[in-house]
């Protein structure tokens, strides 16, 4: 009974050879061996096999348990406080949105209520700033 010719998954063709070199020249040194200790050789191996083999198959209740994890109840209808827990970012950034656009609209506001009382307090009238010679005369006064 030779364990080791039995597939276990892809291998490239280099780490078969590898393999098979690395299993004859083990196989050499086990002719000299005892036969006490060439069983106790071979049933290490085979308990080391049979415990690759549980690992293999212990794949899928860990991909399960890792697909619960990741939020799926398998079919049940989550809780309130699971479905408020989702709603609370959302909340916040409505409330942060909204938080923003009236503090822009004050700032606004001072803005155009500063630049209005500088029109009524200055010393000229408003329609001068509409005059195209009153322009060319402050980019003039601003040259010099």
């Amino acid at each position: 009974m030779n364990i080791f010719n039995e597939p276990t998954g892809p291998v490239s063709q280099n780490e078969a050879r590898l393999g098979a070199r690395i299993a004859a020249r083990l196989e050499e040194g086990a002719l000299d061996l005892p036969h006490g200790i060439t069983e106790r050789l071979r049933v290490g191996r085979v308990q080391a096999l049979l415990h690759r083999r549980v690992t293999q198959t212990q794949l899928a209740p860990v991909l399960a348990s890792a697909h619960h994890a990741a939020g799926t109840t398998g079919g049940q209808t989550p809780g309130f406080w699971t479905r408020a827990s989702a709603l609370l970012p959302l909340l916040a950034l409505v409330l942060g949105l909204a938080t923003i656009g009236a503090l822009q609209d004050q700032e606004r506001a001072y803005e155009l209520a500063e630049v209005d009382a500088e029109l009524l307090t200055a010393d000229l009238p408003p329609t001068a700033y509409t005059d195209p010679g009153f322009l060319l005369y402050l980019k003039k006064s601003a040259q010099e």
